[in-house]
């Protein structure tokens, strides 16, 4: 028969023996509840705004759908991350690329990614969250979801105050009445970004005011003419050339463009990357930077 210092030690050395129970995690993403065995370790983001989500709570993503561009992060996000493996382009995601990564979460955009769900959920847990076409508050919504999968709740909670305290900061430095908005110009089309839209709703939170442009997802975007841009006429034009010479390049060589009045040395042209195809806690931040930037005259168009 042991004595109860051998009988103590067997127990303690079992319990070391034994591997710790892990803490599952529930979460439910507005479309299907997925069962996480543990705080994953290997996460594929297939859009911009969850790298900036992960990069939020300084979590490095081993794939991402990138668009096979690395420079497509804002330099803040890449700064955060590190090296990835890149999985395609958002809107086509390589399923192989993904599967080679062996993650254990993937998080995928719900207007993209719906109609390949089934294929990403084969793979590894799936979370389907909104980020193309989802403004400023539904973005941070879905930081902050992210957040919950990966067991970082109370860090995201710590970054998200920070941000409001940066972004109030910010918001006190702006002068009273400006109206602002961007567009994306290519070469043949101008899309005029209206309050709803993700950079419209970030410059409304600073208290700018954002023409309203008739568009899908409640006046979200929607391509206008000059004569139509012109009916808008902001005091400042943001300006994100997606390919140049661009549309806008265009335009500002015809007569109807000196009746703008942001024409009147208030056209910017800005990071593209920045202000349209990434969303999130970082690139609000950088929105909001360059915004009183330009309002107090001391922006530089990028190239």
């Amino acid at each position: 028969m042991l004595s109860l210092p051998k009988l103590l030690m067997a127990v303690v050395v079992a319990g070391l023996a034994s591997p710790l129970s892990a803490t599952e995690i529930k979460v439910d993403d507005g479309q299907h509840v997925i069962t996480l065995p543990d705080a994953p370790k290997r996460v594929v983001v297939l859009e911009f705004s969850f790298a900036d989500a992960l990069a939020s709570v300084n979590v490095s993503p081993v794939g991402v759908a990138d668009d096979k561009d690395e420079n497509r992060l804002p330099p803040e996000v890449r700064a955060i991350i590190g090296k990835w493996t890149s999985v395609g382009t958002r809107g086509q995601p390589s399923i192989e690329a993904i599967a080679n990564l062996k993650p254990d979460l993937i998080v995928a955009d719900l207007d993209r990614h719906r109609a390949v769900y089934d294929q990403l959920s084969a793979i590894a847990p799936t979370m389907l969250l909104a980020s193309r076409g989802e403004n400023y508050e539904g973005s941070l919504k879905s930081a902050a979801k992210i957040a919950e999968a990966l067991g970082k709740t109370d860090e995201m909670n710590s970054r998200l105050e920070k941000h409001r305290e940066i972004m109030a900061e910010l918001a006190s430095k702006v002068p009273d009445g400006a109206s602002m908005m961007f567009g994306a110009s290519r070469e043949d089309s101008f899309s005029a970004h209206g309050p709803e839209s993700y950079d419209g709703s970030v410059l409304l939170s600073l208290g700018i005011k954002v023409p309203e442009v008739q568009g899908k997802g409640k006046d979200a975007y929607n391509f206008v003419s000059i004569e139509q841009l012109l009916a808008l006429n902001p005091d400042y034009l943001l300006v994100g050339h997606y390919r140049r010479p661009s549309i806008v390049d265009k335009w500002s060589k015809e007569p109807l463009w000196s009746a703008l009045k942001a024409s009147k040395d208030k056209v910017y042209a800005v990071d593209e990357n920045v202000w349209a195809r990434n969303r999130g806690i970082i690139a609000a931040e950088k929105i909001a930077a360059d915004t009183l930037a330009i309002l107090h005259g001391s922006y530089k168009s990028v190239e």
